[in-house]
């Protein structure tokens, strides 16, 4: 028995079953059965007759139910003998029947094979619960994820009913941005995963929207800017090793500005995958929010926001995510369909009067969206009468003209401006590759070499959707007007 076991064992366990029952049945010369907790035969010999069951079912319920342990009876010409198995009732029922009677031997054997079939059966059912319980897992430390992102730090540690992850009792993190084979994600979290799901100190999320890469949220110690965890060592001696992986490193940042920080690993990504170590921490650089005058900006922001205040909540998000992510990846995001996502940002572009496929427009309601989201400046200022001023105005302020100076300084430094007027052509079609190259009169796979080698000087995500564009799209308006 448990050299037939042996052969079929880790394939799959109904297969295993079902080996043990035809074993069993040739051993025994009888007809087996597996009789389920519903009543229904779950495997059975290949020549068992139907009517051998179905006389069986007042025995069968007995059995099942807990009132006996086992009963022998007559079906026709068939000694058969019932047998429960396991401990939970409804109890499964292995169902034995023969043309002889049963020897002592027959019984025991049929007995030790009963038992071995439960052990099968709760192996099948830990490996299912074992299964449920890691996407249970990884599904909570998304949601965690995403409620940090929002800055929503009460309903991080809510949304985990007492089992809060330490990542919610520090100050800072840092979020370290891994690219590797999608394959890998999965065994890598579980080479670091506790016992409640975690990572020690720190949190590992598959990203639901690009599939190579692995977010990995680390607390920072006290009075250090170093990542604790057990973590940081770890991800940098996995990229040295492994020729495929790529770390991008963000700043410090305070939980509540979670957001912030995955936007700047992103950046440090797209610097990693260009440099020999395929890792780079990200080099802080203001924001142009920040930069413009608090209380005109606030007031271009909340008149240029305006018309989508009253919009659905869901419509605000949607909104929010599509400025960082592909339209299929905020769908996938909110578990929606795609074209729910494309209904909603309708309603937006009606609604402001601007086309959401044009990198312009996505930049400045960009902008107006991060003014928005900082502190209030001055108090009470912004409740005052202002003159309402245009965004040309707010982008024609020395602080801004500088920030864009040194945004472009890169380009103009490290290539023979080809790389430039490659990204002027690229905002002009639209961030298209392919109508760039034809306006340009080059090949597609030149316009994103020239993009990857942008990436590398600027220090800057733009071969996918994000901040990073928005902020080239800026640093040439400003350009364009500045002395």
């Amino acid at each position: 028995m448990l050299r037939q076991l042996r052969l079929g064992v880790g394939q799959d366990t109904e297969g295993d079953v079902q080996a043990l029952i035809d074993w069993l049945g040739r051993q025994l010369g009888a007809e087996i059965a597996l009789v389920d907790r519903a009543g229904e035969v779950e495997v059975s010999t290949a020549r068992l007759a139907p009517d051998l069951v179905a006389g069986l079912r007042p025995v069968l319920r007995q059995v099942s139910s807990g009132q006996l342990a086992a009963a022998a009876t007559l079906v026709g010409v068939f000694h058969v003998r019932c047998e429960a198995l396991g401990r939970r009732i409804p109890r499964p029922v292995l169902v034995v029947g023969s043309p002889l009677p049963l020897t002592r031997e027959a019984l025991a054997l049929a007995s030790h094979v009963g038992a071995m079939v439960e052990v099968l059966r709760r192996a099948r059912q830990a490996d299912d619960l074992a299964l449920r319980y890691q996407d249970a897992a990884a599904r909570l430390r998304l949601a965690v994820f995403m409620a940090l992102m929002t800055g929503e730090l009460t309903l991080a540690r809510r949304m985990t009913a007492g089992a809060a992850p330490p990542l919610l009792d520090a100050e800072r993190l840092r979020i370290h941005l891994l690219r590797c084979p999608p394959s890998h994600r999965g065994r890598l979290i579980d080479a670091y995963q506790d016992a409640r799901g975690y990572h020690g100190r720190g949190l590992m999320v598959r990203c639901p929207v690009y599939d190579d890469h692995l977010i990995c949220l680390l607390p920072m110690e006290e009075d250090s800017d170093s990542a604790d965890g057990g973590l940081a060592a770890p991800l940098r001696a996995l990229v040295r090793d492994n020729p495929h992986y790529a770390l991008g490193i963000s700043a410090p940042v305070p939980l509540a500005a979670t957001a912030q920080a995955y936007d700047q690993a992103r950046h440090a990504l797209a610097v990693a995958c260009h440099t020999p170590e395929r890792v780079a921490d990200y080099h802080d650089q203001a924001p142009l929010a920040r930069l413009l005058p608090g209380q005109q900006a606030l007031a271009w922001a909340r008149a240029f926001l305006e018309p989508i205040r009253a919009l659905p909540r869901l419509t605000l998000d949607i909104i929010s995510l599509s400025l960082h992510f592909p339209r299929s990846g905020v769908a996938r995001l909110l578990d929606v369909s795609r074209n729910t996502v494309t209904a909603h940002l309708g309603r937006v572009q009606d609604a402001l009067g601007i086309d959401l496929q044009d990198p312009r427009s996505r930049a400045e309601l960009a902008l107006a969206l991060a003014i928005t989201g900082l502190p209030l400046p001055d108090g009470n200022a912004v409740d005052k009468p202002l003159p309402m001023p245009s965004v040309d105005s707010l982008l024609s302020t020395e602080a801004a003209i500088t920030w864009a100076r040194a945004f472009l300084q890169p380009l103009r430094l490290g290539t023979d401006r080809t790389v430039y007027r490659t990204l002027r052509a690229w905002i002009e079609a639209g961030t298209d590759a392919q109508r760039t190259a034809r306006n340009l009169g080059i090949s597609r796979t030149t316009v994103r070499a020239h993009l990857r080698t942008a990436e590398q000087l600027l220090k800057r995500s733009l071969l996918t959707p994000g901040p990073g564009t928005h902020e080239l799209v800026h640093a040439f308006r400003i350009a364009d007007r500045a002395p």
